[in-house]
């Protein structure tokens, strides 16, 4: 394949088995559990109490189709890649990516993220929890889970990243929105005191929180809005001074796509020298707002060239390359190929570090135990 080191995916995903939440939620919550059903002409999908529209299954496990095959509707969950819930299906998925381990999300889980019961969001991610240490537990080197937390108020979430913990997951996929205030307040800095004691990543996931507004036009437009969730929250604690209280603190902006950072650092420090007198009460920054992101911002891509491109002109040490398997956006099967071309500028530094070395480094993943692609 050309690369003589394991390669590592950032951002991978699965696919919640029907039994994902039923079979691990609390007693009191069995009935209200997220569960999947036929729609007929629709397919399979999830329903999720209190939430309108279910989560069609069709875009969740797409990896490998043709544009023209791609549909939300008429997919079965029969019809889904095995891998993105069965662990040893999951290690020949890897395989024939040429992709040696995974940092695994959940599918239904993100949007869940969005429900506006905190108490069910609490049993749903405790369940999912349960279930993706399971998963990863049948190859602990090369799937490596996030778990989650609903980020319900800052003592819950700090016993959330305990747990996690406690189960082996290597990271947390917070909850965009959280239960009180937002995260620039102080209140929260327990949670940030306790993933750096933990030495667990944080992770925003895009579709996990508001933000982006409804976009004008057709459809496919709304396809470039899900990024902006994800800018406002690194912005928020930027100016907000959180990465000023704790420096030692490791953020992940997980699929929003890396090519737009050289503009944002810009735009940031533009906006901090000439209007920081809007920075809230109490909020001082010692440093350009570029230099935050540049040292605690972990960015995770894709298919996005650009990306590559500007490599240089971002902290290539912070830029981490994802398959997103099973997803619709996957560079799955053909990574490898995609890699080859688009990374053929870099340095052999950087091309490893972007790859492998840097979601190693953050992960504490074992390159020697990792195998190299065949």
């Amino acid at each position: 394949m050309g690369f003589q080191f394991p390669v590592i995916s950032a951002d991978s995903h699965i696919t919640e088995h029907p039994d994902t939440y039923s079979a691990f939620i609390e007693a009191r919550w069995k009935d209200k559990a997220p569960r999947l059903v036929n729609a007929g002409e629709r397919g399979d999908v999830f329903v999720i109490d209190g939430m309108d529209r279910p989560i069609a299954m069709g875009l969740v496990a797409a990896a490998g189709k043709k544009p023209e095959e791609i549909t939300e509707a008429g997919v079965t969950f029969a019809e889904l890649h095995r891998g993105g819930w069965d662990p040893v299906a999951r290690l020949a998925d890897q395989d024939r990516d040429g992709v040696s381990a995974e940092i695994i999300y959940p599918t239904v889980g993100m949007l869940l993220c969005n429900h506006p019961d905190f108490a069910y969001k609490d049993a749903c991610f405790a369940a999912y929890n349960r279930w993706i240490a399971g998963y990863c537990a049948q190859a602990p080197a090369r799937l490596l889970g996030c778990g989650q937390t609903a980020a319900t108020d800052p003592a819950s979430t700090v016993a959330d990243l305990h747990a996690i913990k406690a189960l082996g997951l290597r990271g947390v996929m917070m909850a965009g929105n959280p239960g009180q205030e937002d995260y620039d307040s102080e209140i929260w800095n327990p949670v940030w005191e306790a993933a750096i004691e933990l030495d667990l990543p944080l992770s925003f996931h895009i579709l996990t929180m508001r933000g982006g507004g409804t976009p004008r036009g057709p459809r496919l437009n709304t396809f470039l809005s899900i990024i902006r969730g994800n800018q406002d929250i690194m912005g928020m604690l930027i100016f907000g001074g959180v990465f000023e209280r704790y420096p030692a603190l490791k953020i992940c902006c997980v699929e929003a796509d890396a090519g737009w950072v050289p503009h944002y650092l810009y735009r940031m420090d533009h906006a901090f020298k000439r209007h920081r007198n809007w920075l809230g009460k109490g909020v001082s920054l010692s440093k350009l707002p570029s230099e935050y992101f540049l040292e605690h911002i972990y960015i995770t891509f894709q298919d996005d060239w650009v990306a590559f491109k500007q490599a240089s002109d971002m902290n290539w040490r912070r830029l981490m390359w994802a398959n997103d398997f099973p997803h619709s956006d996957s560079t799955w099967p053909w990574s490898q190929d995609m890699l080859a071309e688009q990374t053929r500028h870099l340095t052999s530094e950087q091309t490893r570090a972007i790859l492998c070395d840097n979601v190693a480094g953050l992960y504490h993943i074992d390159i020697a135990a990792l195998p190299r692609a065949a």
